[in-house]
Order: structure tokens, then C-alpha cells, then sequence
């Protein structure tokens, strides 16, 4: 027998005796009264099929009552439309009406911002407005006008205190689909009104009980029933809850005992729990539905809007262009790619320099981002709302985004709740700029939600769903999450700003009365056959959580008990992780550059994940500014600044200030930095500057070199591969010798220690390599902002350390052609910042403590 049989919903509804079916059955044919025309009112629209599902298992043959919510009886009813400024409960319409009668109301510099608040107010009142018969709300609208004044004083009351009378005017005067239940000719309709009282009272349904009188009927959907089988599982964590839970509802399940409830008090917690049961084949029916906002269809429609500001980010634009179809998913890498490497994070930045780049490489790159940019141009300039939706929806069809979006139930849902299929002109809205409008599309998505309707025919196994709406179910078993006192507290926070007297004057549910229905859905849920109680001990952040107050009154009154753990320990064989060392021979590089050449030398693992195998993370375009983005703009500053020097040679200082000045605003440009985010290093800058120019009029003048060119790209064909590299400046000195420069922006000590043994220094050495000279110098500029200054470290036996390290190079190379391992050394403090340390699974090789 299904266990759901035991359970007291059932009985509630199917006792021979006490039984709402047997009830209404027997008051039907005592009265005489016909059940097509009697209306029985459920307190929520699920429980529509279950009570129509009850009565025709168990009720009187012929006709049956109608189970209807006051919402869905007044849609069969006659259809209702409402009328400009209404409370139409579309978000979409109803923050275009916010705005309008915020501007009539005086706040035109602010309805877009007060919009979404008057709404949330609107909202509120609405219900008790419905309530009220439609030619008694204006003076329901006076009783009470004077209580709902938040006070005076201060700025924030005034405004707060204009919200709400606008508010209450805007809920008083609009009409309501449920009005027509207040008409005569419904009334005519209906012989008996039956009420089951649910959980809170409604104010419309007993504004009806009242109208109908001594024809209506109240009966009970709480039961009293006492506790029974009550688990109590307090967990660690979170993700410990989490697999708690799910593991309660598979044990039910296997236990025979379906259907399973599983109660939503948290949404992420609710999410974790649902994607370990989904792991184990088992998808649960949500009754709480999804925020449109947080689909992947309305994320691919903001990200068009993000993407099409006039000041939009690289990473905005990207997220974008990930959405789209017409483009080649190469291309978008390779933009991708591109921009990364370069740090571009502001997109007009990137639009500039692609635009002026003669590379070859960006020529298809500068096609790419002019069909972007065509395409962006279109949600440029200011217009009336309705031809945003046309325009917008335009851009999603070049886009070949609409057609993801009509073939996804969440995609049709965001059209709908954004009119994105209206005829034009249905939906008129003031003009707006595409900030406005997107912050529009943002509030109706965030407002709008769906929920996956399951096939009548499929049986449900798992449902999530509010704690009410336990009321007046059989489940065979019910799992209670996040049971802690902040997910569950015996008192709930009562909704909105009111104070306890507006709250009474407006007859809104008191802090009283909403404790009161906790409780009473509470024990709803403690009266299944089978439930368990689950609470985190200790928050993520590591903060300790005190179990929900009514779950320490299950332990006082010794009405529960804790239960085993429901997970199954597995055994799991030891396998400890052995040293990696792969082969390479197959990955045999075409070029090799000196950080690749120096990965291979600190660890030859590094080499054949970084290099050969070619994973490395990206970078962050939206990251904060960091002394590796400062050492970028500072050489490309001073590559600007000789290049100009070059073609305009002058000993002059203040000369030379103003080249650097002019080569400091190309470098900003190229690299999209805001005065804001570059004032930390704007402050050093100076002193930097000058000591860059004093040491460079020492080094012109002791030296005697001449700059010859900044950032050459040299190649150097060795054996089987090139050396490649691009360096960072190249003079000539008076005898003829190439003199290789290398920037430094760090500790001067750092710079000191590279030099010191010139076998170890691969960069240097790899640098003199794309030389065929013998006589080079080579030396690292350590550009300082302390009192220091630049100063220059030469690797004075850079000849016999490049030889030595070309060697190196072709023995190196042709063992990892041989097939010799690559072993990870895992040694020092080349392993702290290494990006294939997951790869290696150093921490957790054999021996390792």
C-alpha cells in the first residue's frame, strides 16, 4: 500500500465520516443543491487537482463541484483587460505605469529610478484593494490614506511617505480581474460557496464569505494531527546539508515511500540539493518556479543589451559574442585571445588601435570587430520604448539569438514577459536611452518567473515546494532543509517597510499572525509518515548557525529523535598519485621562446603542460591594475619615447619631458586605463620618469651607445625549431657592438641576483641567441621609482653564457625527441605560483605529508 495512504492529508480529505469529500457530498444531497453550482475555494492552485482528484476517487457520481482559486474562478468567468493604469501584475506594463504617474506626481527627474519601489508598494495594497467592492474602494482609500504616512522630518520619509499615497491611489482606483466575482451575475451562478481555510486567511475570500453569507462554508485544511516519524540531521556546511538531504529523498525513494517533498527555504541550498539528486537520475518537479533573470536565456538577451553600450567592456562585448551564431566561433577566440593578451578592457579602446594596427595578423581581426560594431550601432541612440522591443528583437534575429530563444521554454517566457512578440505600438513607453531601457528589461525579468509544467501522465517522484503548500497533500515522506534560524525562524520578517500601526490600519498580516501560520505549516509538515529536519551547524563562511526555534521545541517536547547519517559509506581501493612523467616526443615544439626554454629548465613537467600541451589560464580583463600592468605601460611608454627620440634626437631635458609626456598619453590610449584606476601608479610616475632620464643621459654619455630599435621580433633557425623572442630595446655601441637592453620594474636586489651567475640567468642568454654577433653586450635597465633611480646590471659574460645555453638547448631538445620523461621536480618555490600545479597533483603525491 502506497505509505501516502497513511498519511493525514489523505484522511482529511477520504475519511468516511470526517472526510471534506464525504462532507461536501453529504451537505450537497441533504440541501438539494447542484455541484455544478457550487464552488468550492482552495487556498492555492495546486491543490485544484488534488481535490478534484479526491472527489473522483472517493465522491458522488455525476457531477462534481467546482475546486477553483478565486484567480482561476474568475477567468472562467469572463475574460478582463485592463485599462491604462492599472495594476495589470505584468511587470513590464506595470513599471511603465510607475513612471508615468511618478511623473504626473512630480518626480520626473527620479521615476525611473522610484519606479520599481512604487511597484513593490503597488503590490502590496493591491490584494486589500481587490478585496474591497469596486464602489467602496475610494472610500477605503480615505480610511485609511492618513495612517500610511511613513512621518516627516527628513528627506527619505517625504519621498517614502509620496510613494505610498501615490501607491494607494494607483491600488484604489484600478480594477481587478476579480472584481467580476462581486457581480450580480456571478452570484446568480453559485447556489453554495465552500471555503477550506488554509494556513492565513485571504482578504478577498472573506470579503466573498461575506457576500454570500449563510451559503458559505468554511472547513478546515490544518489538521492537528501529532507528530510522527521526525528525523533530526544537523550537518556540517552547507554542501554537507546538501547531500544530506538528497540523500534522505533517494532512501524514501528506495524505500518504496513516493511521492517525496522536498520544502524550499533557501533557493541555493534548494539548487544543490536538486543537482545531487538530478546526478543520481532522479529529476524533481519545482513548484517555486526560476527567476527568469536567472535562466540562460534571459542572460543571453542582457548580455546583447550590455554589449551595445557606448562605453561597454571587452568582457561585456565577448560574454556577447559567445551568444551569438554569426560569427565564426574561431574568430570570437581569436578576438578573445587577442584582447587578453593585450589587457584591452575598455572595447572602444580595442576598436582604435585594431583600426590604426598595419599587423597582418589584426587585418582579420579589424573585419571581425567592424561587423560587431554595425551591429552595436544599431542600439545607439535614444527612442520611444515600443521601438526598442522592435529593434531589439531585430538585433537578436542578425544576432541568431531568436531562434534559441523560441525554441527554449525559458526563451519564449522572456519574450513574453518583455512583449518581444507584441504587435508594434502595443506596448507604448516613454523614450528612454539604452541604460534606461536595459534596466528595464532587468526589472521585469527579475520579476517575471516560470515554472516547468510535468506531463499529466508522468508520476511525480520529488516535488519542491513551499512549506504551505504541504497543506492538504498526501506525501509519503517530506525532507525539510535548512531548518536553522535564519532559514526558519519561528517569526517571520513581515514584507515591506510598514510599521506595526500602518500594518494594523491597512489590515495587513501582523508579525502575530504570520508566526502563527509558520507554525501552522510546520506541523503540517511534522505530521507525514516520514520527515526529515536538516540544518547547517556552521555557515560557509565558517560562522556557527544555531538550529530553527522550532526545531529546539521538537526537542524539548520529545517529538524527535536524530537519525542516522541516510548516506552509504563506499570503499574506496587506495591509489596513491605517483610522480608524473609523461613523453613529449610527439609534441615537438616548432619554436621556442626564453620563458618556454626557462619553464623547461625549473621544471620539465611546467614545460609539457604549459608549452607542449598548450593549457594556460586567461586572463582577467576586468581585473584591478597590478605592478605586472604597470610594467606593460611602462614599456610601451618608453618603446614610444625612443622611437620618437630616434626620428627627433635632442639632449634638451625639457624636450625629452615632453616626448615621454606625449608617449605617456599614446601608451594610456592603447591600453584603455582611466585616470582613476592608474592614480596608484600616476603618483610614482614622476620620480620614475626622471630618474629614467637622468640615468639615460649617463648611459648616452659613459657608454656612448646610440638606440637603434625598440621591440624587434627576432627569429633564429637551431637545428629542428626557431628561437623566438621579442626584446625589449637594442643600442649600438661606439664600436659597433649590439648592446641588448631588458626592462626591469623590480626589486633592485631581484635584478642584482639574476646577474650574478650568468649560467643560471636564461633570459639574457636566450636573448643573445637571435644574435649571430660574438661580441653583443647584454644587460637588465631596472627602471626604480625609489631614490635609486634606473640603474643598470650587465651580464658581463654573456657570450660564453649564450654558448653554453644553446647547447643546453639542442641536448635538451633532442632527449625530449628521444621519448625522455618530463618528470614535475616539485621543488622550491618555482611550485608556489605555478599554473600546472593542479595538473602535476603535486600535493598529493605519494609520501607527500
Amino acid at each position: 500500500m502506497n505509505p501516502a495512504e497513511h498519511h493525514p492529508a489523505h484522511a482529511l480529505w477520504c475519511d468516511p465520516d470526517h472526510g471534506i469529500v464525504g462532507r461536501i457530498a453529504r451537505m450537497l444531497t441533504g440541501q438539494g443543491l447542484h455541484p455544478a453550482r457550487t464552488v468550492v475555494l482552495v487556498p492555492y492552485a495546486q491543490l485544484m487537482q488534488v481535490a478534484r482528484g479526491m472527489w473522483a476517487a472517493r465522491g458522488a457520481s455525476g457531477f462534481a463541484p467546482r475546486f477553483e482559486t478565486t484567480r482561476n474562478w474568475a477567468r472562467s468567468i469572463g475574460g478582463f483587460v485592463p485599462d491604462t493604469d492599472d495594476i495589470a501584475f505584468d511587470m513590464a506594463r506595470d513599471l511603465l505605469t510607475a513612471q508615468s504617474l511618478l511623473a504626473r506626481a512630480g518626480f520626473g527627474a527620479s521615476h525611473n529610478a522610484l519606479a520599481g519601489r512604487l511597484v513593490e508598494i503597488a503590490l502590496q495594497l493591491a490584494p486589500l484593494a481587490a478585496a474591497e467592492l469596486p464602489a467602496e474602494r475610494t472610500a477605503w482609500m480615505q480610511r485609511v490614506r492618513g495612517s500610511i504616512e511613513a512621518g516627516r522630518g527628513s528627506e527619505w520619509f517625504d519621498v517614502e511617505s509620496a510613494l505610498n499615497g501615490v501607491a494607494l491611489a494607483w491600488a484604489g482606483s484600478s480594477g481587478y480581474a476579480t472584481d467580476v466575482l462581486f457581480a450580480p451575475g456571478a452570484l446568480a451562478q453559485v447556489d453554495q460557496l465552500i471555503v477550506l481555510d488554509g494556513v492565513q486567511p485571504d482578504p478577498l475570500i472573506r470579503k466573498l464569505a461575506e457576500r454570500f453569507g449563510d451559503r458559505c462554508l468554511h472547513l478546515p485544511l490544518v489538521t492537528k494531527d501529532a507528530p510522527s516519524q521526525v528525523g533530526l540531521h544537523p550537518a556540517a556546511d552547507p554542501e554537507d546539508e546538501a547531500e544530506r538531504a538528497a540523500a534522505c529523498v533517494l532512501r524514501h525513494l528506495s524505500e518504496g515511500c513516493a511521492p517525496v517533498a522536498l520544502v524550499a527555504t533557501d533557493r541555493a541550498l534548494t539548487r544543490r540539493i536538486s543537482a545531487h539528486l538530478t546526478a543520481h537520475g532522479v529529476v524533481p518537479h519545482d513548484e517555486t518556479g526560476w527567476k527568469l533573470s536567472t535562466t540562460r536565456a534571459a542572460a543571453g538577451l542582457m548580455s546583447a543589451l550590455r554589449a551595445c553600450v557606448h562605453d561597454a567592456g571587452s568582457d561585456e562585448v565577448l560574454d556577447w559574442l559567445k551568444h551569438v551564431e554569426v560569427f565564426d566561433r574561431g574568430s570570437v577566440l581569436s578576438l578573445e585571445g587577442r584582447l587578453r593578451d593585450r589587457g584591452t578592457r575598455d572595447w572602444r579602446s580595442w576598436c582604435a588601435f585594431v583600426a590604426a594596427s598595419s599587423k597582418p595578423q589584426d587585418e582579420a581581426l579589424r573585419h571581425l570587430t567592424e561587423s560587431i560594431e554595425t551591429m552595436r550601432a544599431t542600439l545607439v541612440r535614444t527612442r520611444p520604448l515600443g521601438e526598442w522591443l522592435v529593434d531589439v528583437r531585430a538585433l537578436l534575429d542578425a544576432a541568431g539569438q531568436w531562434l534559441g530563444l523560441v525554441s527554449d521554454v525559458a526563451g519564449l517566457e522572456a519574450i513574453s514577459a518583455l512583449h518581444l512578440d507584441a504587435e508594434p505600438g502595443e506596448l507604448r513607453g516613454p523614450r528612454c536611452t539604452l541604460v534606461e531601457f536595459t534596466a528595464w528589461v532587468r526589472d521585469v525579468l527579475e520579476a517575471a518567473s516560470f515554472v516547468l509544467v510535468p506531463d499529466e501522465s508522468e508520476s511525480l517522484q520529488v516535488v519542491i515546494l513551499p512549506l504551505h503548500h504541504l497543506l492538504g497533500r498526501a506525501f509519503a515522506a517530506v525532507v525539510v532543509p535548512g531548518c536553522d534560524d535564519q532559514r526558519l525562524p519561528a517569526s517571520p520578517e513581515p514584507a515591506g517597510d510598514w510599521s506595526a500601526a500602518q500594518r494594523e490600519a491597512l489590515a495587513l498580516p501582523s508579525r502575530e499572525a504570520l508566526e502563527a501560520a509558520q507554525r501552522a505549516g510546520w506541523a503540517v509538515a511534522m505530521s507525514a509518515p516520514h520527515c526529515d529536519v536538516l540544518w547547517r551547524q556552521f555557515d560557509a563562511s565558517g560562522e556557527p548557525v544555531r538550529p530553527s526555534p522550532l526545531v529546539q521545541m521538537l526537542h524539548l517536547d520529545g517529538a524527535a529523535e536524530d537519525a542516522v547519517d541516510p548516506r552509504k559509506a563506499v570503499q574506496v581501493e587506495t591509489k596513491p598519485t605517483l610522480h608524473p612523467r609523461p613523453r613529449g616526443n610527439a609534441l615537438m615544439p616548432a619554436t621556442l621562446s626564453s620563458t618556454a626554454y626557462e619553464d623547461l629548465r625549473r621544471c620539465p613537467y611546467r614545460f609539457f603542460a604549459l608549452r607542449q600541451l598548450g593549457l594556460r589560464s586567461s586572463d582577467e580583463l576586468d581585473a584591478e591594475l597590478d605592478k605586472r600592468d604597470f610594467g606593460n605601460w611602462l614599456h610601451a611608454v618608453l618603446g614610444h619615447f625612443h622611437e620618437a627620440l630616434k626620428n627627433d634626437p635632442t639632449p634638451d631635458t625639457q624636450a625629452r619631458r615632453s616626448m615621454m609626456a606625449a608617449a605617456e598619453e599614446q601608451a594610456t590610449r592603447e591600453f584603455g586605463l582611466s585616470e582613476a584606476e592608474f592614480l596608484p601608479f600616476a603618483a610614482a610616475w614622476p620620480a620614475t620618469r626622471d630618474g629614467y632620464l637622468t640615468w639615460l643621459a649617463g648611459h648616452e654619455a659613459g657608454e656612448g651607445a646610440v638606440f637603434v630599435e625598440s621591440e624587434p621580433w627576432k627569429e633564429v633557425p637551431l637545428a629542428r625549431i626557431k628561437l623566438v623572442g621579442r626584446l625589449d630595446r637594442v643600442d649600438a655601441t661606439p664600436d659597433g657592438r649590439a648592446f641588448v637592453i631588458d626592462y626591469k620594474t623590480e626589486s633592485a636586489d631581484k635584478t642584482r641576483e639574476r646577474v650574478k651567475d650568468p649560467y643560471e640567468d636564461t633570459q639574457l642568454a636566450f636573448y643573445a641567441a637571435l644574435f649571430p654577433d660574438d661580441t653583443l653586450r647584454a644587460a637588465y635597465v631596472n627602471v626604480g621609482e625609489k631614490s635609486s633611480g634606473t640603474q643598470t646590471y650587465e651580464q658581463k659574460d654573456i657570450v660564453e653564457a649564450r654558448d653554453a645555453l644553446v647547447e643546453g638547448v639542442m641536448d635538451d631538445l633532442e632527449r625530449i625527441a628521444e621519448g625522455a620523461p618530463l618528470p614535475a621536480l616539485g621543488e622550491g618555490q618555482v611550485c608556489e605560483h605555478c599554473a600546472a600545479r593542479g595538473l602535476c597533483r603535486k600535493d598529493f603525491w605519494e609520501g607527500q605529508p
